[in-house]
């Protein structure tokens, strides 16, 4: 059966294809060779590194997309594109040349609200030195993350967060005028 995801894309250095807006131009043309199918695409975005003052600027966009893929094989999939762009994961939230991030498959929560939110609570100079050891659906932050919110609020403003209840445009209102003012389009 065909699904819904959200698919967050950004880079802020140059890949083997290009600069970050090819490349990620290049991720989303590489999701049809995957059975993966944009149906809403925003345009590209560019804001500070986060967090702020760790690398150039980001480009960034969000897609909507269609798979049969479960969230584990999807993110498998993201994966493999990230390396065909020549994503090394070195330092977290480093300079990179793809992120794609799994940030919802329909009202998922994996692994489960309790693990969910463990995640979502977690202090920021934790969520620098640790990663998690499986997918966390949906996106732990996105409610945090206006690179994120703008653009999803151009293809998905009417998502529902599937456990703070909060649309794309309630939690892009939650977040200060600074932080979605940072993120204009390309």
């Amino acid at each position: 059966m065909l699904k819904n995801s959200i698919l967050a894309f950004g880079g802020n250095a140059d890949s083997p294809v290009g600069t970050p807006r090819e490349t990620l131009n290049f991720a989303l043309k590489s999701l049809e060779g995957h059975d993966i199918f944009p149906l809403k695409v925003s345009r590209p975005y560019v804001n500070p590194a986060y967090p702020r003052g760790s690398g150039p600027d980001f480009v960034n966009a969000v897609a909507v997309i269609q798979s049969r893929l479960d969230p584990v094989s999807l993110l498998h999939v993201l994966h493999e594109i990230e390396a065909e762009c020549g994503r090394v994961r070195e330092k977290r939230w480093g300079p990179r040349t793809l992120d794609i991030d799994l940030i919802a498959c329909g009202d998922i929560v994996q692994p489960d609200i309790k693990g969910y939110q463990a995640w979502r609570d977690m202090s920021p100079e934790d969520q620098q030195c640790k990663s998690p050891s499986e997918l966390i659906l949906p996106h732990p932050r996105i409610q945090d993350r206006a690179f994120v919110l703008v653009p999803m609020a151009e293809v998905a403003p009417e998502w529902i967060h599937p456990v703070s209840g909060l649309s794309v445009v309630q939690m892009l209102d939650n977040l200060s005028e600074i932080d979605r003012n940072e993120v204009v389009p390309l």
